[in-house]
C-alpha cells in the first residue's frame, strides 16, 4: 500500500471511530440526567412513588417499541440518518421532560418519556451496527471501548445533574442543556459517519420478510443467549445489589453505596482493558473467562458474609459483566449485510433481560432473601457460557474503508482501494490512475 493511500483512509477511519465515541457518550448524558432528578421531578408533578413507577413504564414501553423497528427503520434510513433524528429525539424528548415537570403534567412527562425511550432503543442499534462497521474498517475488536464511553457518558451527566440539585437549578434549565448538547452531537457528529457502510455497499438490500428471518438464526439466538445471561449479571447488581448487601449483610448505606460503586467501576474498567484482551485471545477465550470470573465473582457474595472479600467479590463480578453485551453486539454485526437486524435482535433479548429481570428477583428476594435471588443470575450466566461458541468470527472481516471509484479509474494496480485479511497475510488490490 502506498502512503498516499493510507493517509487518505486513516483519516476518515479515525473520525467515524471518534464520531461513534462520541455518540456513545452523548447517548449515556439523558437517562443519568433523568434518573439524577427523580425526586425533583417527583416533587414538581405531586405524584406518589407508584405514579412514578408508573412514569419510567413509558420509557420501557418506547424502548420495546423502539427496538422492534430498529432493524427495519436502520435499513431505510442508513446508520447515518437513523443516529442523527434519533439521538436529536432523545435531546428533545430530555427537554420534555424538564417542560413536563416545570408545567406540572404529567401527561407533557410521560409522552416525553415514551419519545426518549423508543428513540433511544434505536439510537442504540444504530450506533451499535456503526460501532460494528468501524471493528470491520480497523480490522480491532473495540466495541467494549464504544460501551465504556457510553457508560462514562452516563456517570459525567449524573455528577452535573448533582451539581444542579445541589444549586436548585430546575429541571428544566437542567435538562434543555442537556438537550441542547444531545442535539448538537447528533449534527455534528454524524456528520463523520459514512453514508453507506463501505463494506456493505455491494451488499444487496433486505427484504422485510429477510430481515425478519434473522429472529430463526440459531447462531443469532445463541448470541442473545449469552447477551441476555449477562446483561441480568449487569442489571441485577444496577437494580439490586445495594438493597441486597444493605438488608442480607447489614451494610449501612454508605458501605451499600460504594459496593455499587464498586460494581459500576469494575464495569467501565473491564471493558476498557477487555479490548487488548480480546485482541489477543479472541471472543471466545475472552467471553469464558469474563463468564468464570461473574460465576465465581457471584457466588462469593451470596455465600461469604466477610465485607472485606464481598467488595472484592463485586469487583471480580463487575469485571466479568462486562464484556457479554458488546461482544455480543460485535459478533451480530460480523456479516455488514444483515447486521442491523442481527444487532436489533440481540439487542432486544439483553433488554429483555434488563426489563423482565428486576421483578423476577424482587419477586423471589421477598421470599428467599434479595442475595439468594441472585443464583437466578448465577444460573443464566451458565446458561450464557453454554452458547458462548456462538460468538465466533464468521463472514468477511476487511479492513479499512474503500474508497469511491472517481471517473477515469482504470482497475490495475498498486493503490489499494481495499485490504482484505487473511489469516496473518493481508493482500491487496488496487486501481491505477485514480487520484484522490
Amino acid at each position: 500500500m502506498t502512503a498516499s493511500a493510507t493517509t487518505t483512509r486513516s483519516p476518515r477511519v479515525t473520525a467515524w471511530r471518534t464520531a461513534v465515541f462520541a455518540i456513545f457518550a452523548t447517548n449515556g448524558l439523558g437517562i443519568s440526567a433523568v434518573i439524577s432528578r427523580t425526586p425533583t421531578i417527583r416533587d414538581e408533578l405531586h405524584i406518589t412513588v407508584a405514579e412514578v413507577g408508573v412514569l419510567i413504564v413509558a420509557a420501557s414501553i418506547g424502548a420495546i417499541v423502539g427496538l422492534l423497528l430498529s432493524s427495519h427503520i436502520v435499513h431505510w434510513l442508513g446508520g447515518r440518518r437513523t443516529i442523527a433524528i434519533t439521538l436529536s429525539a432523545c435531546g428533545i424528548g430530555v427537554a420534555g421532560i424538564g417542560l413536563g415537570a416545570a408545567l406540572g403534567s404529567y401527561a407533557v412527562a410521560w409522552i416525553s418519556l415514551l419519545v426518549y425511550g423508543a428513540a433511544s432503543s434505536i439510537c442504540d442499534v444504530g450506533m451499535n451496527v456503526e460501532g460494528a462497521g468501524v471493528e470491520r474498517a480497523s480490522g480491532t475488536a473495540i466495541m467494549p471501548w464504544f460501551h465504556a464511553a457510553w457508560s462514562l457518558g452516563g456517570v459525567i451527566s449524573a455528577g452535573l445533574g448533582s451539581i444542579a440539585a445541589f444549586a436548585g437549578i430546575p429541571p428544566v434549565v437542567h435538562f434543555a442543556v442537556i438537550g441542547a448538547i444531545i442535539v448538537a452531537s447528533a449534527i455534528v457528529a454524524t456528520r463523520f459517519i459514512p453514508r453507506v457502510d463501505p463494506d456493505a455497499a455491494d451488499e444487496p438490500r433486505l427484504t422485510f420478510r429477510e430481515r425478519m428471518s434473522v429472529w430463526l438464526e440459531p447462531r443469532t439466538l445463541l448470541i442473545g443467549v449469552v447477551m441476555l445471561g449477562m446483561a441480568f449479571a449487569e442489571g441485577s447488581a444496577n437494580d439490586w445489589l445495594a438493597l441486597g448487601v444493605h438488608d442480607d449483610r447489614h451494610f449501612n448505606d454508605g458501605q451499600a453505596a460504594l459496593a455499587f460503586g464498586t460494581f459500576a467501576t469494575a464495569m467501565t474498567v473491564g471493558r476498557i482493558l477487555g479490548v487488548p484482551l480480546i485482541n489477543r485471545l479472541g471472543r471466545v477465550v475472552s467471553l469464558r473467562a469474563a463468564a468464570i470470573a461473574a460465576l465465581l465473582g457471584l457466588a462469593l457474595v451470596i455465600l461469604v458474609p466477610v465485607p472485606a472479600v464481598t467488595y472484592i467479590a463485586i469487583a471480580v463480578w463487575g469485571l466479568g459483566a462486562s464484556l457479554g453485551f458488546p461482544v455480543g453486539i460485535s459478533a451480530a454485526g460480523d456479516e455488514p449485510a444483515k447486521a442491523a437486524a442481527r444487532v436489533s435482535v440481540v439487542a432486544t433479548l439483553a433488554y429483555g433481560a434488563f426489563l423482565v429481570g428486576p421483578p423476577v428477583i424482587g419477586f423471589v428476594g421477598q421470599h428467599v432473601g434479595v442475595l439468594n435471588a441472585l443464583w437466578i443470575v448465577f444460573g443464566l450466566i451458565v446458561i450464557a457460557a453454554l452458547a458462548i461458541p456462538a460468538a465466533r468470527p464468521r463472514g468477511r472481516r476487511t479492513t479499512p474503508i474503500r474508497e469511491p471509484r472517481l471517473a477515469g479509474c482504470v482497475s490495475s494496480s498498486p493503490v489499494a482501494p481495499w485490504t482484505t485479511r487473511a489469516g496473518s497475510r493481508r493482500t491487496f488490490r488496487s486501481r491505477r490512475g485514480c487520484s484522490y
